[in-house]
């Protein structure tokens, strides 16, 4: 098998690296850094995603720049931390898609009762408030109320940690009641 000069090259910095050059770790990044772009970008169609997936890389092949055992296999390791985290980052995007359809199809229900008028209102109003959330909290609000998820169901589900979800929870409340009051306040100056 023959090998080009940037194969060679790649190899020198990867050993360089691994015994601490910062100098040949960033050289080894700037040789690797347009090829490492195109294959995000051919997998995921976007070119902010696809620098947004290899800077995560990146963060990985540093972590992990250590443990290679063979600089020879540098491409082909780069190549499959990229194309695990574009996976991953389609992944979330779809989950994220399906989770804003569902919460968007599901109809408000109706209320029977004497206050059924004033309770669609009130229904209506959180709604409202909901869908001004971004998803990632409006998820979180749907998966934890309408679901009855724990957090911890809902960090599996959202791919995040616990204390995520719970901040997320936190933060959604919060612009709801802040809604549901500008609401009320407005009804009363009416």
């Amino acid at each position: 098998m023959r090998r080009d000069k940037k194969r060679v090259l790649g190899e020198y910095l990867v050993a360089a690296a691994q015994a601490g050059d910062r100098k040949a770790f960033d050289r080894l990044a700037r040789l690797w850094q347009p090829d490492l772009l195109r294959h995000a970008y051919r997998l995921c169609g976007e070119a902010d995603a696809a620098q947004d997936v290899l800077q995560e890389a990146w963060l990985d092949i540093v972590r992990g720049l250590g443990g290679l055992q063979d600089g020879a296999a540098f491409p082909a390791w780069a190549y499959r931390i990229v194309t695990r985290k574009t996976a991953a980052m389609i992944r979330k995007r779809q989950s994220a898609r399906r989770t804003r359809a569902a919460i968007e199809a599901e109809p408000v229900q109706a209320v029977d009762g004497s206050a059924e008028l004033e309770q669609r209102l009130e229904l209506n109003q959180v709604a409202r408030a909901l869908a001004q959330l971004p998803p990632d909290q409006r998820s979180a609000m749907a998966l934890y109320h309408r679901q009855e998820m724990s957090v911890a169901e809902i960090a599996v589900v959202l791919d995040v940690p616990a204390g995520t979800v719970k901040t997320r929870l936190m933060h959604a409340r919060r612009k709801i009641r802040a809604a549901l009051e500008t609401a009320e306040n407005g009804d009363s100056h009416e």
